[in-house]
């Protein structure tokens, strides 16, 4: 015991000061975003809209988180990771404290747009300054730290959003939400500073390459839009699965969904420094990671036991933790010698993508389908998105060969 415990302890050293202080502003903010659990409570509850029109404002909620990815990259690119991160944490906190008075039902669409437009720059951002924050070596475990921090915050946050309805009411959610964006902003200033960064030669490019004609990088992002879709449906059509047809209380489905976050806190970082010594590129591990997710599917048509919705969680949750920080570190990784906010912002969009169509693609699916055929065209979509990343790494090993592009560990 004393053995694991000085290894996983071991898995989080060598990070600088400035990522722990990174995670820990993520956390702030992450934690602090409580009305996003709450949100479809809070519009049929206390606003009265139908469940289409609930359905209607969460997607002006993706194409706030969209437009807010790209800007975000814009902003990086022109006036720096540093300002962009401080900017979205501020004026984030200011506008979920004004989205609790509009009332009707554009009003709140509007609202929503702007609220998620604002704070889903911080995305871009977060992903450049842990490249200037971090060494090349541990690039990919400080992605993990982050994942983490995000991962506790989302977990915090609902309880504490919980006790603060029952207290204060709605209103009083807003309130703490804005505040806490506006003191994660502060903190950042206090204690994190851009002069800190590392300065890393392999960064600096004369002719910046441009994204959009950087043909594997396109190709990796179709593939993650893919991915995205088939992993967002463990949170949105897999509950109404676990309720309706293995009939599973809503409390046996929140202790299911929370093993995984609880799986993630434990075990992601150790594994990530355990593969990180494995020679293997990180392109591999990405593959590995869908393969995972699409046996997870894959299990739950298998039988009709109970207990395979365990299995399966093991396995998303395993395919979670190897696939999403090695794409983006195979992202920040491609984005050297580029433009980095525009390359983050549009890895950032694919997964907002998910959130505009995968939800209500899959409902689409198992009201017209059932859900075996449902699951099997997510098996379907993530065999594509696996064969889309092996011609990735097909085409990267390429230009290694013809000395095109020295990418570090793609």
């Amino acid at each position: 015991m004393r053995k694991l415990l000085r290894a996983y302890i071991g898995s989080f050293s060598d990070l600088r000061r400035e990522v722990w202080i990174l995670a820990f502003i993520t956390f702030i903010n992450r934690a602090g975003t409580m009305v996003i659990p709450f949100l479809s409570l809070y519009l049929t509850k206390n606003r009265g809209f139908t469940l289409e029109e609930v359905g209607w404002i969460l997607t002006f909620f993706g194409l706030g988180s969209v437009a807010g990815s790209w800007l975000g990259g814009k902003l990086v690119d022109s006036i720096g990771h540093y300002k962009t991160m401080a900017g979205s944490l501020l004026l984030s906190g200011l506008f979920f404290v004004l989205l609790q008075f509009p009332v009707s039902f554009w009003g709140i669409c509007a609202g929503i747009f702007v609220v998620m437009t604002i704070a889903d720059a911080f995305r871009p951002a977060v992903f450049v300054a842990i490249s200037a924050y971090s060494k090349p070596e541990n690039r990919t475990r400080s992605i993990t730290l982050i994942r983490l921090a995000i991962n506790l915050g989302f977990s915090t946050g609902p309880a504490v959003g919980g006790l603060i309805i029952s207290g204060a009411g709605y209103s009083g959610l807003f309130w703490v939400d804005g505040i806490t964006c506006a003191l994660a902003g502060i903190l950042l200033l206090k204690m994190l500073h851009p002069k800190k960064a590392l300065e890393n030669p392999k960064e600096i490019a004369l002719n910046p390459k441009l994204m959009m004609k950087d043909k594997p990088y396109l190709i990796f992002i179709g593939a993650m839009i893919l991915f995205g879709f088939v992993f967002l449906q463990y949170f949105s059509t897999m509950p109404l699965y676990y309720a309706r047809v293995h009939f599973l209380s809503e409390f046996q489905i929140g202790i299911l969904m929370g093993l995984n976050g609880f799986l993630i806190f434990l075990l992601e970082m150790p594994l990530i420094k355990y593969l990180e010594s494995r020679v293997r590129s990180t392109l591999f591990h990405v593959i590995t990671g869908t393969i995972l997710i699409g046996i997870s599917f894959v299990l739950i048509n298998l039988t009709g036991w109970v207990g395979i919705l365990v299995v399966a969680m093991l396995f998303l949750t395993l395919g979670e933790m190897i696939a999403f920080p090695f794409s983006n570190s195979f992202a920040l990784k491609r984005a050297e010698g580029g433009k980095q906010g525009s390359y983050m912002a549009l890895y950032s969009i694919a997964f907002s993508m998910g959130h505009i169509f995968g939800h209500n693609s899959g409902m689409q699916l198992i009201g017209k389908f059932g859900y075996d055929l449902t699951w099997n065209v997510m098996i379907v979509l993530s065999a594509i998105s696996c064969a889309l990343l092996v011609y990735v790494l097909f085409l990267v090993k390429k230009e290694k060969e013809a000395g095109a592009v020295n990418y570090y560990n793609t």
